[in-house]
C-alpha cells in the first residue's frame, strides 16, 4: 500500500488540472493538499484548418511537397534576409562604383555559401525556391538580377531556367494557384509547431481559413 500511494498522489495530482468542484474553482492536488486556483494560464493556440484528401494520390503529391519546401525554406529564408539588407546598405551608398563593388562582395558570399547546396535542389524545389524568395521579398527572382545587374543578365539567368522548365519570374500566389496553397499551409504549420523559424510575407495573404474557404469553393465548381 506504500508503495501504491505516491502513484495515486501522483496521478490525482494530474487529473485534478481538468476538473472543476461544484462553485466552478479548480483545485490541484499536490501530496494529498488541496490549492484552489481559480484559472490556469495557457498559452494561445490557433487551431489551423486541415486539408482533407479524399484521394491518395493528391496526398502523396502535398507530403512530397511538404518535405520539399521545408528543405528548401531555409535557403529562402536567408537568401531573403540577405537581399534586404543589401539593399538596404546599397540605398545608403551614394558613388555607384562602391555600390558595383558591394553588390559584387554580396554576390561571391551568397554563391560561395550556397552554390554547392543548391545545385543538389531538383527542379521543383528550385521552384518552390524562387516562388518562396518573391513570398519573402515582394520581388520575383528576375527582378532581383535585373535590379542588381542588368536587362541583360536577367533575360540570360531566366533563359537558361527555362531549359529545366523553371521561370524566375515565377510569383507566390496562394489564392490562385493551388501548389502555393499548399506551400502556405506547409510553411502556417510548420511555424506554429516550431519547425521553422518564420518570416513575414512581404504581400499580404489571407489565412489558412479563408484560403481553405475559397479552394473549396473553387473545387467544388464545375470545370469549363
Amino acid at each position: 500500500m506504500k508503495f501504491y500511494l505516491p502513484l495515486l498522489i501522483i496521478f490525482y495530482s494530474l487529473f485534478s488540472f481538468s476538473q472543476e468542484n461544484n462553485e466552478g474553482d479548480t483545485f490541484i492536488i499536490i501530496k494529498g493538499d488541496s490549492i484552489m486556483k481559480n484559472s490556469i494560464e495557457l498559452n494561445e493556440i490557433t487551431l489551423l484548418p486541415r486539408i482533407k484528401f479524399t484521394d491518395r494520390d493528391k496526398l502523396r503529391q502535398y507530403l512530397i511537397l511538404k518535405r520539399k519546401t521545408l528543405k528548401v525554406y531555409p535557403y529562402a529564408k536567408l537568401a531573403s534576409v540577405r537581399l534586404e539588407t543589401l539593399y538596404e546598405r546599397v540605398n545608403d551608398i551614394k558613388r555607384k562604383r562602391n555600390r558595383k563593388k558591394y553588390i559584387k562582395r554580396t554576390q561571391k558570399y551568397v554563391e560561395g555559401k550556397f552554390t554547392d547546396e543548391l545545385k543538389k535542389l531538383t527542379q521543383t524545389e528550385g521552384q518552390i525556391l524562387i516562388k518562396l524568395i518573391n513570398r519573402h521579398t515582394g520581388f520575383t527572382v528576375y527582378e532581383v538580377i535585373k535590379d542588381l545587374k542588368n536587362g541583360f543578365n536577367a533575360f540570360l539567368f531566366n533563359t537558361t531556367a527555362k531549359i529545366f522548365n523553371m521561370s524566375l519570374k515565377e510569383t507566390y500566389l496562394p489564392t490562385e494557384v493551388i501548389e502555393d496553397y499548399y506551400i502556405e499551409d506547409i510553411l502556417q504549420k510548420a511555424f506554429q509547431s516550431g519547425l521553422l523559424e518564420p518570416l513575414a510575407p512581404k504581400n499580404d495573404i489571407p489565412d489558412l481559413f479563408y484560403l481553405k474557404k475559397l479552394w473549396s469553393t473553387k473545387s467544388s465548381m464545375p470545370k469549363q
